[in-house]
């Protein structure tokens, strides 16, 4: 008889019991204080069903180290199964339900699957793409092998692509549903996985939840089909890039323009990641011959090792851009995060210095270049809108009311953008939208945010500029004149691990419980409660239309707006603060800068944030 698997039971079993008694662990080293925390069952659990399933032996002995020498590594690792956000799946990489691996990766593919299968009858196909991040091939690999598995027909690039080429493939290739591996911005430890359905958008109600239903009902790797479809994936490339960048230079609208500044010196950085080509790509088919690179910057490589972080919302991640362009003389300095979703603009102001415009004034500039455009070519007739979030800059919506171009307002994440545009198809036409976390999108042949399209159509609304005696500064001080100077500021607060998301809940607790009286000195007129649906504004109640999230606003009486959400993507509650003056002059720009510099800065106070 052989007791060899009897004894390897046991073994696990012995270790499993060492969690149960263990209850606290020394947390800080340096300050030796030591937090205690009871391990749930459900960590048990899981890292239980880990050591007897079907996983390979390299994750076991993880595990067993885990509970032997660091169980709050453990409990990180297992204390629940990482969930679709509003960007999907994401999360660090490691062993354990609560980290990126090819496991959790395999499982929410299966129950994608099956929940495809269940969704749509004869042949079902999908794309997939990946990002530069380390994992990010093999994760592609692995989704794509348990798709074909399944029967389903798979499309997989050959090499990385950005994620806006993702969205665009779908539909090109009339998919059903597509994956991008990737976590966007976020450090190098991660790594996520975003779902789309057929009409090119990131998975939202009642999809999102159902997909999970169908993942938590997978126990175990050995539920997971990962061989035997290898006939079923077939590899592309050019025959979508092509069409893809064909797609993106017919969103042009001042050809003539570029034609005549197509000297335009832009200095461009992908920052490790996916635009690495394909932006240039663009900007050369728009006309533009002076594109300078950052060639330390153009190496694929997932530790992204030039940059603390591949955030272009960071001013250091353009730092090494915005040195080379000081020292070609550039006019415009360019940037994208790894999977190519999220832009960033570095423009010169009054005094020859590079200014890292925010998410906000990069939207404001692009929506009003848009239809402005869109009315100087007779292209305005009132079935045109343009979308933001909630917490984008209200400049948009005044705007578009200027030019007579309809607009909507949702929630947080751009899939809920790209539901607008699928609600109004064939009703409406989009002309672009966006949200202040530097994402923007023109033209509706991609449903996600598009950094390659936004940085073409940007750079072209320069040399428009240009041809009309402006710079880009020159341009965005003239809105502020026209529409008031708004101004934002933003305040990422960082919890993380299982105790950090508790601290997260709790603020959120605490805000609805005892919500502002006045904010730097306005009193608060509105409150809203994007959770239960409530509006309350001076006393008198009212239901909002939008779908349920975590998200509070409170407006006062000087119209200023301050926002509060726990991140869907990150271990951060996030504080936006929106506030706004009139500005007479570009010569009071300063003066007026400055008045609402110190109104975020008692907004902050008041929160204590």
């Amino acid at each position: 008889m052989n007791l060899k698997p009897i004894k390897i039971i046991k073994k696990n079993l012995v270790l499993i019991e060492k969690i149960a008694i263990f209850v606290c662990w020394k947390r800080d080293k340096k300050t030796k204080n030591d937090m205690t925390t009871t391990i749930d069952k459900s960590v048990m659990d899981n890292a239980q069903k880990w050591l007897e399933g079907g996983y390979d032996e390299q994750t076991k002995a993880t595990i067993r180290n885990m509970i032997e020498n660091d169980p709050g590594e453990l409990v990180e690792s297992f204390y629940r199964t990482l969930e679709f956000g509003t960007g999907g799946l994401r999360g660090i990489m490691g062993v354990g339900t609560n980290r990126m691996n090819v496991y959790t990766v395999a499982m929410a593919t299966q129950g994608l699957a099956n929940y495809l299968k269940k969704s749509y009858t004869g042949q079902i196909k999908v794309a997939i793409a990946h990002d530069c991040r380390n994992n990010s091939p093999l994760f592609a690999q692995t989704t794509a092998d348990v798709f074909a598995a399944n029967g389903i027909k798979v499309y997989l690039f050959d090499s990385l692509r950005p994620t806006p080429e993702l969205s665009f493939a779908i539909r090109y290739l009339g998919c059903q549903s597509g994956v991008v591996i990737t976590a966007s911005h976020n450090p190098k430890e991660y790594n996520g996985y975003k779902a789309y359905w057929a009409d090119g958008g990131q998975v939202i109600a009642p999809h999102d939840t159902n997909i999970i239903d169908e993942v938590n009902k997978i126990e175990g790797i050995d539920q997971v089909k990962m061989t035997g479809g290898e006939a079923n994936i077939t590899t592309i490339n050019k025959e979508v890039d092509e069409p893809y960048l064909a797609m993106v230079h017919k969103l042009s609208l001042s050809p003539e323009a570029v034609a005549k500044h197509n000297q335009f010196k832009i200095v461009y950085t992908p920052i490790h990641g996916t635009g690495v080509w394909l932006v240039p790509a663009a900007l050369k088919m728009y006309g533009f011959t002076n594109i300078v690179n950052v060639p330390e910057q153009d190496v694929n490589d997932g530790n992204f090792p030039t940059v603390v972080s591949p955030n272009p919302e960071e001013p250091a991640a353009l730092k090494m851009a915005v040195d080379k362009a000081n020292e070609v003389g550039a006019d415009l300095v360019m940037a994208t995060d790894p999977d190519a979703d999220r832009q960033a603009i570095a423009i010169r102001n009054d005094k020859g210095e590079f200014v890292l415009l925010n998410g906000n004034q990069c939207a404001s500039l692009l929506t009003y270049y848009l239809c402005r455009r869109w009315r100087e070519l007779g292209k305005i007739d009132g079935h045109q809108f343009i979308v933001k979030t909630i917490v984008t800059s209200e400049m948009l919506l005044r705007i578009a009311d200027s030019f007579g171009v309809k607009h909507f307002d949702v929630l947080t994440g751009f899939k809920y953008i790209a539901d607008i545009i699928h609600r109004n198809e064939g009703k409406l036409q989009f002309i672009g939208g966006g949200e202040e976390s530097f994402g923007y999108l023109v033209g509706d042949s991609v449903r996600d945010k598009d950094a390659v399209a936004s940085l073409a159509i940007a750079a072209e609304c320069a040399a428009w500029a240009k041809e009309n005696g402006l710079t880009m500064w020159d341009l965005l001080i003239s809105l502020y004149v026209e529409y008031g100077f708004y101004k934002e500021g933003l305040v990422s607060i960082t919890k993380k691990g299982k105790e950090g998301l508790e601290e997260i809940k709790q603020m959120m607790v605490d805000l609805r419980a005892n919500p502002p009286k006045s904010l730097a000195g306005s009193p608060v007129v509105e409150v809203r409660d994007y959770q239960t649906h409530k509006k309350v504004m001076n006393g008198v109640e009212s239901v909002i239309d939008l779908p349920k999230s975590d998200v509070l606003q409170f407006v006062t009486a000087d119209g200023t707006i301050v926002s509060v959400r726990p991140s869907g993507t990150e271990p951060k509650i996030k504080f936006y603060f929106g506030v706004r003056e009139d500005l007479c002059c570009k010569e009071k720009y300063e003066q007026v800068n400055a008045k609402l510099v110190a109104k975020i800065e008692a907004l902050k106070k008041d929160l204590g944030c």
